[in-house]
């Protein structure tokens, strides 16, 4: 089984990464891939709780990240440095995360058979 890890570094609603990278995720999962997602950066806006994208025009994709356990998806790592540069906690994420320091995040992307990044 090869290992997939999918870093998310950019935010959700200025660009179609965010969503690119979760439809990888999902189609990864479904092919029986072990796989891993990595929030930093900006990209760890994609977690926030309460947000409305239909306000600004966009679609809400970021409710299908709430489907992760459907595909096995049980690794999701945040970046401990990145929340406290913003000033976050596990409480303002809406699905269950596990915060990290980046050389733990680097293993993680070292022990890695592919590594997407978006």
């Amino acid at each position: 089984m090869k290992k997939v890890t999918i870093v998310f570094r950019k935010g959700p609603h200025d660009n179609a990464a965010g969503r690119e990278g979760l439809d990888l995720a999902l189609l990864s999962a479904s092919f029986e891939q072990e796989v891993s997602l990595v929030f930093t950066a900006d990209g760890i806006f994609n977690l926030l709780s309460d947000q409305h994208p239909e306000a600004i025009g966009c679609k809400d994709y970021l409710a299908t990240f709430k489907a992760l356990p459907l595909y096995d998806i049980d690794s999701v790592f945040v970046c401990q440095d990145t929340m406290d540069a913003f000033g976050l906690t596990d409480n303002d994420f809406f699905i269950p995360t596990t915060a990290c320091r980046p050389s733990v995040i680097q293993q993680q992307l070292q022990s890695a058979d592919q590594v997407w990044v978006f």
